[in-house]
């Protein structure tokens, strides 16, 4: 897979949607961190989001962006290949998907599915076959989405976890989910 897809819209007649052709879903770059805090929404995941991308450096992470105009971060999604969980990743057949987002006035365009697509085929291509994600049980509208998309929900997750924010804080989230999990085809 290329480093970066460019969507062609099938109907350039069609001005509806027609900005959704100028979007490029492409891998990851150091600049692009800033822009993925979203304008301080996503501020206190700072630390996570360079974390990710230092391991995404090591082979070990990856981060994939949608882009807008040139330089303009609507949509991310990270991806562990190597996780302390290993029913999450293991390295070799599993990846986890966390992080998926569209900014909200870009959704329900074909964006989300667009940029689902390049991460499993980003991991598919490296020779993972399976496709993890854990989603909070009261977001419905993101279960239907990945079930839409091949994946089943297999266990209730605790979602239990802890991270620092830009300043260094610790914080504790406890937002209960639903593991989910999608088989990749084979090449």
């Amino acid at each position: 897979m290329k480093s970066s897809i460019r969507n062609n819209h099938p109907h350039p007649e069609e001005t509806v949607n027609d900005w959704v052709s100028q979007v490029i879903i492409r891998k990851g770059k150091r600049t692009d961190l800033p822009q993925m805090e979203w304008d301080g929404e996503f501020t206190h995941l700072r630390q996570i989001y360079a974390n990710t991308y230092k391991r995404s450096r090591a082979g070990l992470a990856r981060i994939w962006v949608v882009e807008f105009h040139p330089q303009v971060i609507i949509g991310q999604v990270l991806l562990q290949l190597k996780s302390i969980r290993e029913d999450l990743a293991d390295g070799v057949d599993r990846a986890y998907l966390f992080s998926f987002r569209i900014k909200p006035k870009f959704r329900s365009q074909g964006l989300g599915a667009l940029l689902l697509t390049a991460a499993e085929s980003d991991v598919q291509q490296i020779g993972f076959h399976e496709m993890t994600l854990i989603v909070s049980k009261v977001n419905e509208r993101a279960i239907q989405f990945y079930q839409q998309h091949g994946y089943r929900i297999t266990a209730p997750e605790r979602g239990e976890w802890v991270y620092r924010d830009h300043n260094n804080e610790r914080h504790k989230v406890v937002d209960p989910g639903w593991k989910m999990v999608k088989v990749l085809r084979r090449y």
